[in-house]
């Protein structure tokens, strides 16, 4: 039986109202003047070159420097909690070191999902460059999180399919993570001259975690034509609370395990202009997180029999190296007015290392390794066509991508049929080559986007070493192409109002793991197989939006609705058949689902007030999902969030208040079957929840700001659904899987 919900908070009866309140009364507004001097938010991955969010035809959020500061976002939940339909998994380290990846990750999703869908199925990059996918072993789980938020100044974050953009990986949309430029940091502003040196001092607590981070910047102006900046910051930290308090040092446990995090973080940047038609960017980026827990809640608080665990510890180590050079060059050709170039390498390496002392004396050792490694290059040119009353800017180029991928399990005291060393997959080298072109064409109040990519990927099976053996077949390899067509178009109907609507189409090869996965395990009364399979097709994507913005005098409003259509999606260790004692499990395709929602978001200046201004901010997104063959609902969708902001600014200080009401996930709106498809058990259902952040930004001097948050102020107990998916509706440590409770955050940032 699922958990009943407890009857509405006053708080959470009221927010609806409170937001069809608020657009009641933005209703009559009359269209006019701009809202309050403000710099158009600018974006590269709408159409993979600055402009304007409001000149595209799709939805796009951007979250700047500035939201990040005053948020003090340390992880990447924090930095999206407020984006309608978008959402961040985190998990409490609780799993044995030993055990079979738990319900959750069956579908390999671990990170951001947007719009019903996520993991690997989300593109992930740092300046355009493709991040690492997350992989699931069947003991370990590598996440995404190769990031420090302290090196970006900007998170801008596509949905709906956008693979005739970005290639394979974007069949749920892209979330791209801007860096800072020597010249956010040179720049004086109020017409001063540049400055020759200048950067930013930083330092932050967060009571949820104990965590402490320190950053800085520096970047300086050798010449006209060179510019240089150097940002490093680390951070460590414990584990994260939760609102359990049963601190039993074993399996009954609900508070968090002991745990160290440790982050660190560098980037590097040189700016040349050797000429006025010419810019060059060289970057390298390093990010490390390591992570030490004892892993309590493992342990078997009687031990009786031999393979009971005595004590349990985990490490998880994971770097991330990247090297580009980014050259723009004004050719003002026939063919070409601007020129783009990208050579990029980048290494990620990731480890994780259990250990477990057996209650028979044996000293268990798990040793899981993922790495990847990318050569990215591209090309892009963009001519500028006038023709009558139209204007086309067309987009054009190539791309190449080469990842050679490896994976390596290793330790002591392996369970047959296993002999360390072995590899779960062979070692892949994946390649995708793809030419693609985009018309922006502009007549009047009209803008045509039409865009299509070719694509071709390889999957190449590089050696068999480690894999076959055990595997009792070699690893296969596949190859296709696909065409990748998208549509876009914008009509300014007023100076107030405008309309959009898109198409597009997304694609996903599968991983190595996916294909060529085996895993063999030896249970009491059972035999479990996980067996490759060569005949997995790309999973495929539809996507279809309408939306409408509106810029008033004081209010600003989106509005999206969107219908995503997939097909041939891949389930992770999907049930095949049963013979004797031997099951037998395998990734497939599983056909058509769909995915379909709205957004709504926007923010509304109330003016001067009491010598300040006042101003609020609303988002609300919902989202349905089900599987077209079987008639049941997807999982992975996200239940409704609303979301109201209000804010009051003056010269030295800025006060804001954020409540977030979360609906309940129903159980008619979870498929139990895809869940828990050995035993009979439920999925817990988590209640809807009302919470209340406050804030306040004290600017200490012209280039000094104190900022204090007070989270979840009301200290309420609550589950997110990211979290628990996976977990029995009848699991005695619910509590473990809470979010924080009341918690304090402050932090100290400096310009000079």
């Amino acid at each position: 039986m699922s958990t009943p919900a407890p009857p509405l908070h006053p708080t959470q009866r009221l927010a609806p109202i409170a937001l069809c309140a608020l657009l009641a009364c933005a209703a009559p507004l009359r269209a006019g003047a701009q809202a309050a001097a403000t710099l158009p938010q600018m974006v590269v991955s709408g159409s993979m070159q600055e402009q304007p969010v409001d000149d595209l035809p799709q939805s796009i959020d951007v979250i700047d420097a500035a939201q990040l500061e005053q948020q003090q976002s340390q992880t990447l939940r924090d930095a999206l909690q407020d984006l309608p339909n978008a959402s961040v998994r985190t998990a409490p380290a609780r799993l044995a070191v030993s055990a079979a990846s738990s319900s959750f990750a069956r579908d390999g999703n671990t990170g951001i999902n947007i719009r019903g869908l996520g993991g690997n199925r989300v593109l992930m990059t740092v300046d355009g460059i493709r991040m690492p996918r997350s992989y699931v072993s069947r003991s370990a789980i590598f996440d995404r999180e190769y990031l420090s938020l302290e090196l970006f100044k900007r998170v801008e974050l596509l949905r709906g399919p956008a693979s005739a953009l970005y290639s394979s990986d974007a069949l749920a949309g892209v979330v791209n993570f801007v860096t800072f430029d020597p010249q956010d940091f040179l720049r004086a502003g109020d017409g001063a001259p540049e400055k020759t040196l200048g950067g930013r001092v930083s330092a932050l607590y967060g009571s949820e975690d104990d965590g402490k981070m320190l950053a800085g910047t520096l970047a300086g102006k050798a010449s006209d034509a060179v510019q240089w900046m150097l940002t490093a910051s680390q951070r460590q930290a414990h584990a994260l609370e939760t609102m359990g308090s049963n601190d039993a040092p074993n399996s009954s446990r609900t508070t968090a395990n002991p745990q160290h995090d440790r982050d660190q973080a560098l980037l590097a940047k040189v700016v040349l202009r050797p000429g006025g038609a010419q810019r060059h960017v060289l970057t390298f980026e390093h990010v490390n997180r390591d992570s030490d827990a004892e892993l309590l809640s493992s342990r078997t608080p009687v031990p009786a029999k031999t393979s009971d665990v005595l004590d349990e510890t985990s490490s998880y180590d994971a770097r991330r190296d990247r090297l580009a050079w980014d050259a723009r060059y004004d050719v003002a050709s026939a063919w070409a007015d601007h020129l783009r170039t990208v050579v990029a390498a980048q290494q990620s390496a990731s480890r994780r290392i259990g250990t477990s002392a057996l209650n028979n004396g044996t000293l268990r050792v798990r040793d899981n390794r993922y790495d990847e490694r990318i050569w990215q290059f591209g090309l892009q040119a963009e001519k500028v066509v006038r023709a009558g009353d139209w204007t086309h800017r067309v987009v054009y180029g190539a791309e190449h991508t080469r990842n050679t991928i490896t994976n390596l399990y290793d330790g002591q005291a392996p369970l047959p049929p296993d002999v360390f060393p072995l590899k779960r997959f062979p070692d892949t080298r994946e390649t995708t080559s793809a030419l693609f072109v985009q018309n922006e064409s502009v007549i009047g109040n009209w803008t045509f986007t039409p865009g299509l990519r070719i694509d071709h990927f390889a999957i190449d099976v590089t050696s068999q070493a480690g894999f076959y053996p055990p595997a009792p077949q070699p690893g296969k390899s596949l190859s296709q192409s696909a065409v990748l067509p998208k549509l876009g178009v914008l009509w300014r109907a007023t100076p107030a109002w405008s309309l959009f609507g898109q198409y597009s189409e997304g694609f996903r090869a599968p991983e190595p793991g996916q294909l060529n996965d085996y895993f063999e395990a030896v249970v009491p009364g059972s035999h479990v197989v996980i067996r490759p399979n060569p005949d997995l097709k790309p999973e495929k994507s539809r996507g279809f939006e309408l939306g409408a913005r509106g810029r008033f005098e004081h209010l600003s409003l989106d509005a999206t609705a969107f219908v995503n259509t997939y097909s041939n999606l891949i389930v992770d260790a999907e049930f095949i058949e049963q013979v004797g004692i031997n099951r037998y499990f395998q990734s497939v395709n599983v056909g058509r689902a769909r995915i379909h929602g709205f957004e709504i978001k926007g923010a509304y200046d109330w003016g001067a007030v009491a010598g300040g201004r006042l101003s609020s901010s609303f988002s609300y997104g919902t989202a349905r999902g089900s599987n077209r063959e079987t008639g049941q609902p997807l999982n992975s969708v996200d239940p409704a969030q609303l979301t109201l902001g209000l804010r009051y600014d003056t010269a030295p200080w800025s006060l804001w208040a954020n409540l977030r009401h979360r609906q309940a996930k129903k159980p008619s709106d979870i498929d139990n079957t895809a869940i828990f498809n050995s035993k009979p058990d439920v999925q817990y259902t988590p209640a809807a929840i009302t919470t209340l952040d406050l804030g306040v930004q004290w600017r200490l001097a012209r280039n000094a700001r104190l900022n204090l948050a007070l989270n979840n102020v009301t200290n309420r107990k609550y589950w997110l659904w990211p979290d628990v998916y996976g977990l029995s509706a009848g699991s005695p440590v619910l509590d473990a899987y809470t979010q924080p409770g009341r918690s304090v955050r402050v932090s100290l940032v400096m310009d000079f």
